[in-house]
């Protein structure tokens, strides 16, 4: 049995209606993935979500090279994403599911116009050695770098 290890947890309040934020967060990703999260070799030229389960989220460079970071496993429109996350413990792409952890990000109304919006990463000891560097990697006090530029492009 693989050692289990903590989930990872985040959150962050914005000041716009969950229906806003859930669009902003699948169907504007370039505005808010941090620019050193990548994985094409060339320049990135694009990041898309294909909007329901089974679909891939991925970017793409500027010969038209794609990498899928994973695949939709909930699609909940306004609430509701979970995709897988499809790197190693090094930070390396991994081509299927296997070995691949999950992000949960979930929309949920706060005040009258406001939405607090959680996002999880969760199954890290899927990702084998170097799990624990990920896990170290993420746990830093929120919103973290994703939720932060995400506040910003909302």
């Amino acid at each position: 049995m693989p050692e289990e290890i903590p989930d990872v947890r985040k959150s962050v309040v914005v000041a716009a209606p969950v229906e806003h934020c859930f669009e902003v967060f699948t169907e504007h990703p370039a505005d808010w993935w941090p620019p050193s999260h990548v994985l094409v070799k060339k320049e990135r030229a694009g990041l898309a979500f294909e909007p329901f389960v089974g679909g891939r989220y991925y970017e793409w460079d500027v010969d038209g090279n794609e990498v899928t970071w994973g695949r939709v496993l909930e699609w909940d429109p306004p609430h509701r994403l979970a995709m897988t996350w499809r790197i190693d413990g090094r930070w390396q792409s991994v081509p299927d599911d296997d070995r691949a952890s999950e992000i949960e990000v979930d929309f949920i109304a706060a005040g009258s116009r406001g939405t607090r919006v959680e996002l999880a990463h969760v199954k890290l000891h899927r990702h084998g050695d170097g799990a624990w560097n990920i896990h170290k990697a993420l746990d830093t006090p929120s919103p973290g770098e994703t939720l932060a530029r995400f506040a910003d492009a909302v």
